[in-house]
C-alpha cells in the first residue's frame, strides 16, 4: 500500500502557507533545493501537478487545492496522536467538585489511582455544599461534580443512587418527647440539615441548633458526647451511633446522589473517573454491618431500635 510522508505534506503547506519555495526552506530548516525535491516527490507519488506552472508566483492546480485541504487535515489528526503521549502541563486541570469530607477521604484512593495511570493528568478539587457544586456545574465552572438532593436526582445525573438516611444519637443524648430537639448539624447549605429541619417541622416537633461543625468527625464527636441528634446517610453513622427510631423521631426521606458531569464537554477520562466515583459511592449490600439492639435512650419512652452502619461517608 502507497502511503504518503507526512513531511512532505509539511512541505506541501509551508510552500502554500509563505508563497514561496525559499520562505518554506527556511522556515523548515532545510535548503531551497530540498523543498523542491520534497515536493516532486510528492507530485510523483499522487501522479498530478499541484502547482500550476503557467501561472505566476505560487499557485496551485485545482487537484492541489484539494490536496492542500487533506493534509491539513492531515497533519491535525498527526498532531493529536503526537499529542497523547506528550506532557499536558499546558493543560487545565479537571475541575472536580465534591461535597465535604469526600475530597480528603471517600476519594484519596480514587483519585491516586488515575494519577497512576495518567500521570501527566491534572486535577482541581474543591469542597462545598452540593447546592453550590451544582450551580457551578452548570455554569461551566466544574467538569465533573459529587452532589446530593432532596427530591430525586436532576434529569442530568450521569449516575445516581439513593442513600437512606438514619438519626444519630449518643447514649448520654437525654430529651423528651415533648422537648425540643437538640439538633447537631453542618449548617444550612447542606441538604441532611435541610431534611432534618424539614422533617421536624413536618412532624410539629420544635428543635434547637446547639452545634454546628464542617467535618464529620466533629459532628460525630458531638452527638458522642451527648450535645445533639443529628441526620446523616447511613453509612457515615457508626454501629453505636446509629438509630432507626420510629417512636421519638420522625423518619426522614432518604437523600439522592448523583455523579454530574458538564454539559457539552466531551473527555473520556472524565466520563471514566464519574464511573469509578460512582462505583466507590453506590451503597452495597455488603458492607451492611449486622444490626446491633440499642438500650432503651434516657429520659425518652419509646422502645430501642435497630442500628446500622457501613463505611464512613461525608458532608453533603
Amino acid at each position: 500500500m502507497t502511503t504518503v510522508p507526512t513531511e512532505l505534506l509539511q512541505t506541501l503547506v509551508a510552500v502554500v502557507e509563505f508563497r514561496s519555495f525559499t520562505k518554506a526552506a527556511q522556515s523548515l530548516g532545510v535548503t531551497q533545493p530540498a523543498v523542491s525535491a520534497q515536493i516532486k516527490r510528492l507530485q510523483v507519488l499522487l501522479g498530478t501537478e499541484l502547482f500550476d506552472k503557467s501561472a505566476p508566483g505560487v499557485t496551485l492546480t485545482e487537484r492541489g487545492e484539494l490536496v492542500v485541504n487533506y493534509a491539513h487535515r492531515l497533519l491535525a489528526i498527526n498532531d493529536r496522536i503526537l499529542h497523547l503521549s506528550e506532557p499536558r502541563s499546558g493543560e487545565p486541570p479537571l475541575r472536580i467538585g465534591v461535597p465535604g469530607d469526600f475530597a480528603g477521604a471517600t476519594f484519596a484512593s480514587t483519585f491516586a489511582a488515575f494519577r497512576a495511570r495518567y500521570p501527566h493528568l491534572r486535577f482541581q478539587i474543591r469542597g462545598d455544599g452540593s447546592e453550590n457544586l451544582l450551580r457551578d456545574l452548570r455554569q461551566g465552572n466544574l467538569d465533573l461534580a459529587v452532589a446530593f438532593t432532596t427530591d430525586g436526582p436532576g434529569l442530568d445525573a450521569r449516575h445516581h443512587w439513593r442513600e437512606e438516611m438514619v438519626w444519630a444519637r449518643g447514649a448520654e443524648t437525654k430529651f423528651g418527647i415533648s422537648d425540643p430537639v437538640p439538633l447537631v448539624t453542618f449548617g444550612e447549605g447542606c441538604v441532611p440539615h435541610r431534611l432534618a429541619t424539614t422533617t421536624l417541622n413536618h412532624a410539629g416537633r420544635d428543635y434547637d441548633i446547639v452545634f454546628t461543625t464542617t467535618g464529620l468527625d466533629g459532628l460525630l464527636a458531638a452527638v458522642e458526647a451527648g450535645l445533639g441528634v443529628a441526620l446523616l446517610p447511613c453509612r457515615s453513622v457508626p454501629i453505636e451511633l446509629g438509630l432507626r427510631d420510629t417512636g421519638t423521631l420522625p423518619k426522614s426521606p432518604d437523600m439522592w446522589g448523583g455523579i454530574y458531569q458538564r454539559d457539552g464537554i466531551d473527555c473520556e477520562v472524565i466520563e471514566e473517573l464519574g464511573d469509578t466515583m460512582a462505583a466507590t459511592l453506590r451503597p452495597r449490600p455488603e458492607e451492611v454491618v449486622p444490626a446491633r439492639v440499642q438500650p432503651v435512650w434516657p429520659a425518652v419512652a419509646s422502645t430501642s431500635d435497630p442500628a446500622v452502619a457501613v463505611r464512613a461517608g461525608s458532608r453533603s
